[in-house]
């Protein structure tokens, strides 16, 4: 792990986007506490306060969390990550699915063009746990696999920005699928789609590919639209 020794220019503003690249470089994970004080003070080569400064601007921004008796954790991966999460939390469900139809088709799309390059494996085993959650009629497992099913799409892009974009959305994808299913059951036994998508992109198919994602989004979207309707 390399610690740059900052300039006396915005000293706090420097530790603080050294911390913020350090989260995302993947040094402290999420949920993970941060190196005391003194430790920190030392590395940044700052003072107390400049440090402590730092932090609370990052705790503010929603990046770092502090605990009393825990010290300070890792509260997210990235300050555009938990902005977005804001955002989406407050938007409409329709909303929340125009934004995630922008995002999957073009991942789908992408994943499809370097088929080649894909490793399937992620996709193939939520695609099953997907499945055996339905015939188990287990909601919270297919919601859970339904939300990484879609997530290994994204990731297939091979656009790390994209996957970025789309992770915050996770907790509202959660809250979304659970309505969905509970105003219309059939969908948990609707695996048609999920497997579609995965042979255009294995195909290397990416008209298919974007035809898929956008039929299965025109379909949730008519559900939403009863909804809030």
């Amino acid at each position: 792990m390399v610690i740059k020794k900052t300039s006396r220019m915005s000293l706090v503003e420097q530790v603080a986007e050294q911390i913020e690249s350090l989260i995302e470089e993947g040094h402290w994970a999420v949920g993970e506490k941060i190196p005391p004080e003194m430790v920190l003070m030392e590395q940044f080569d700052v003072s107390r306060n400049t440090l402590r400064e730092a932090i609370r601007a990052l705790v503010h921004a929603g990046l770092l969390e502090t605990k009393q008796g825990s010290g300070t954790i890792v509260r997210a991966e990235n300050t555009l990550g938990v902005a977005l999460e804001r955002h989406a939390k407050k938007a409409a469900m329709i909303e929340t699915l125009d934004v995630r139809f922008a995002l999957e088709k073009q991942a789908a799309k992408l994943a499809a063009e370097r088929f080649e390059e894909v490793d399937f494996t992620k996709m193939h085993a939520t695609l099953e746990a997907c499945q055996h959650a339905a015939d188990k009629e287990d909601r919270v497992a297919f919601i859970q696999s339904d939300i990484l099913f879609h997530s290994s799409i994204v990731e297939a892009s091979g656009n790390q920005l994209l996957f970025d974009m789309y992770k915050p959305l996770f907790d509202v994808v959660y809250d979304f699928v659970e309505q969905m299913i509970e105003l219309e059951k059939d969908l948990l036994h609707d695996n048609e789609f999920h497997i579609g998508l995965v042979r255009a992109i294995e195909a290397g198919n990416v008209e298919a590919a974007g035809a898929i994602v956008g039929k299965y989004f025109n379909e949730l979207r008519g559900y939403v639209e009863k909804v809030e309707g």
